[in-house]
């Protein structure tokens, strides 16, 4: 058997692990992830307490959620092209994150102080999309800068 390293492939593993292990936080060490960006707003004049950082609070999280999944689709995009896969690849991508943005709620089922939210799903597969089409208008572009560049 013969064994060949895949750059791409380990990435987006890499990647996964991450958003695994980010959710494998218990309820309080996850709030405190966040407490660096809580931290600032602080120092920048909105304490704590007050309904403006209760609403930045809540915006970070669920941009980390959009986040991690804007480059998990890409990673997976990435991936599928080294592959030399296309045509449904764009396809796969939002049901591989939809699909993974689903196993990562239920496993938060299981961490105490976390719970399952299929807002927290749809937040992710937005992510996973945004990521798809930055990705596919990435490639239209250097298509028109170098019709040669995806035809090898």
């Amino acid at each position: 058997m013969h064994f060949t390293f895949n750059t791409k492939f380990t990435v987006l593993c890499l990647w996964m692990g991450v958003i695994f292990l980010l959710s494998h936080q218990n309820g309080q060490d996850s709030s405190e992830t966040s407490g660096i960006l809580l931290e600032l707003l602080k120092f920048i004049g909105i304490g704590p307490g007050s309904s403006v950082q209760g609403a930045l609070s809540y915006l970070i999280r669920k941009a980390g959620h959009f986040s991690e999944y804007l480059i998990l689709a890409i990673l997976f995009l990435r991936y599928r092209k080294q592959q030399g896969s296309s045509g449904k690849s764009v396809f796969y991508a939002f049901l591989f994150v939809f699909l993974y943005a689903s196993s990562d709620e239920f496993h938060q089922s299981f961490i105490p102080g976390r719970g399952p939210a299929f807002s927290d799903v749809l937040i992710d597969t937005a992510g996973g999309l945004t990521g798809i089409m930055l990705y596919e208008w990435k490639q239209r572009m250097m298509e028109r800068q170098n019709p040669i560049y995806c035809k090898k």
